[in-house]
């Protein structure tokens, strides 16, 4: 518990055995979690290796295929690095091939970035594997099982939905905010 002079903020929700019971809970989800994709990946290993990238690489590719195109400091704020860092990630991605940079139509003093069509046929492949395992996972389990996943996923999605990252000047200026 906080004392006096704390700057914690309470959960005013919750008993001190409430909130350690639930953080137990959250720890074993977590556990699971973990588990599940570390044995999920595991099972198309290869592909994803043969990217050879890294995750950082990986995380550069998915905030911008999902943008579709973004300035250099957009990408620095949405991975939560500092500009240079978003830049060396960018420059060894466009010279793999799979990013690439032009000018900005909006503005001809910035450039943008987009995923290649090569970036983008590899994620999808990815997502491909992903899915159709998951498929073959989901069949094997029963009808009450399957709606406590539907269940899960639903509410993982809702809480995820407070934290989608509030639209950038850039794009609204572009009026293509997500």
């Amino acid at each position: 518990m906080a004392g006096p002079d704390s700057t914690e903020i309470p959960n005013l929700l919750t008993k001190p055995k409430q909130r350690d019971t639930r953080d137990a809970a959250i720890e074993r989800v977590i556990t699971s979690y973990e588990t599940f994709m570390h044995r999920l990946m595991a099972t198309h290993a290869p592909e994803v290796s043969a990217l050879d990238l890294t995750m950082s690489q990986m995380k550069t590719l998915y905030v911008v295929l999902a943008a579709g195109q973004l300035r250099m400091s957009d990408i620095a704020t949405r991975l939560r690095v500092t500009s240079s860092t978003a830049t060396e990630q960018v420059d060894r991605l466009v010279e793999l091939g799979l990013l690439e940079r032009r000018t900005d139509p909006a503005d001809r003093r910035h450039v943008v970035v987009s995923t290649t069509p090569e970036a983008a046929a590899s994620l999808e492949h990815l997502r491909e594997l992903n899915t159709r395992r998951m498929r073959e996972l989901l069949a094997r389990i029963d009808a009450d099982d399957l709606a406590s996943v539907e269940r899960a996923i639903t509410a993982l999605a809702a809480a995820m939905d407070l934290d989608i990252v509030p639209a950038t000047a850039t794009d609204i200026a572009r009026g293509s905010h997500s």
